[in-house]
């Protein structure tokens, strides 16, 4: 039995009160029942529940009527809207193991979904995908990553997959700046880059540390961490060590950003969007809501607004909760 991991306050979607699962199941199977579809009844429902609520939901539907809600959703909504609505009915547990089952299989790797997972959950969150993992797939996660990946991008990936990051504790200030002396040597000093020193020490040193080294880096160096990796390091593993960099400084601050470029520009990166708005929903959204409107001179609910139409976007907004003007 796995235990719903504990949710934050920090979240926009809360435990619904007074929850009756038996209402809404009946609720739902109406807006899907016959001629056409109620798509407002089922995205005002879904998004105001949180997924523990959701799973209730879900079972007294079968216990009801003896039919699966998702498969219903499924037949019934069609494109982005259903990838939401579905998003919504899997179960936290197991959310971050099926993004990564997908982003490793079949053709192509899904870099980008690799990176945003594993450089933004905590160590005891990515023990726990593995365990996910093993359990509902039967393979062993960090075979099926290094089976697909290579170089120091697979090493770095395989770092955080052994999820053992110092834990937060008094802060050393001479090794402090030994590590920042370390990674100027690596990078700007040297005529080439030494990847492993960089993989090494992002990739082990607590949080309260390597905040500290990236202060100390400036001062040695001139430059910012994230100015280095840009230079010295290309392709997959910059992105990834990128993404360390940004989470060790601020996880809310990473899936702004992450948000943001989901939907600047043309074209909008669905996946992303849904997937970040879904994940982040319980934990921490209300905290992205003020670095998105802090770093980007907008709030993520006019973005979205601008960017999405229809029953998506409806419930994309009322995911995302307040505009912060």
């Amino acid at each position: 039995v796995f235990k719903y991991p504990q949710t934050s306050t920090r979240g926009t979607v809360t435990a619904f009160s007074p929850f009756d699962a038996r209402a809404d199941a009946e609720a739902l199977r109406k807006a899907m029942k016959g001629m056409g579809t109620d798509e407002d009844t089922i995205l005002k429902i879904l998004t105001s529940r949180n997924n523990a609520q959701r799973q209730e939901i879900a079972s007294a539907f079968k216990t009801l009527f003896g039919r699966d809600l998702v498969d219903d959703l499924k037949s019934e909504l069609t494109g982005k809207f259903e990838t939401l609505m579905v998003s919504l009915m899997r179960p936290t547990y197991i959310f971050d193991a099926h993004a990564l089952k997908h982003a490793i299989k079949g053709a192509g790797t899904n870099e980008k979904v690799l990176t945003e997972i594993l450089a933004s959950r905590t160590p005891a969150e990515v023990r726990n995908i593995k365990q996910v993992y093993l359990q509902e797939y039967e393979a062993n996660l960090e075979d099926k990553i290094t089976g697909e990946t290579s170089g120091y991008f697979q090493r770095m990936l395989v770092v955080l997959l052994q999820a053992n990051r110092d834990p937060d504790g008094r802060v050393d200030e001479g090794l402090v700046e030994q590590d920042a002396q370390v990674l100027f040597r690596a990078g700007e000093l040297k005529w080439g880059t030494d990847e492993e020193k960089f993989i090494t020490i992002l990739g082990t040193r607590s949080v309260s540390h390597l905040r500290r080294v990236f202060d100390k880096y400036m001062t040695i160096s001139g430059f910012q961490i994230e100015e280095t990796i840009d230079r010295e390091t290309s392709g997959d593993l910059e992105k990834l060590l990128l993404a360390v960099v940004k989470c060790i400084r601020s996880v809310p601050a990473y899936f702004a950003e992450t948000l943001y470029y989901s939907m600047k520009g043309a074209g909008t990166d669905d996946d992303t969007l849904i997937r970040v708005m879904v994940s982040r929903s319980e934990i921490d959204l209300l905290d992205i809501r003020q670095e998105f409107r802090k770093n980007f001179a907008k709030s993520l609910h006019q973005m979205i607004q601008k960017d999405t139409s229809g029953d998506y976007r409806k419930a994309l907004l009322l995911l995302c909760g307040g505009d912060d003007e």
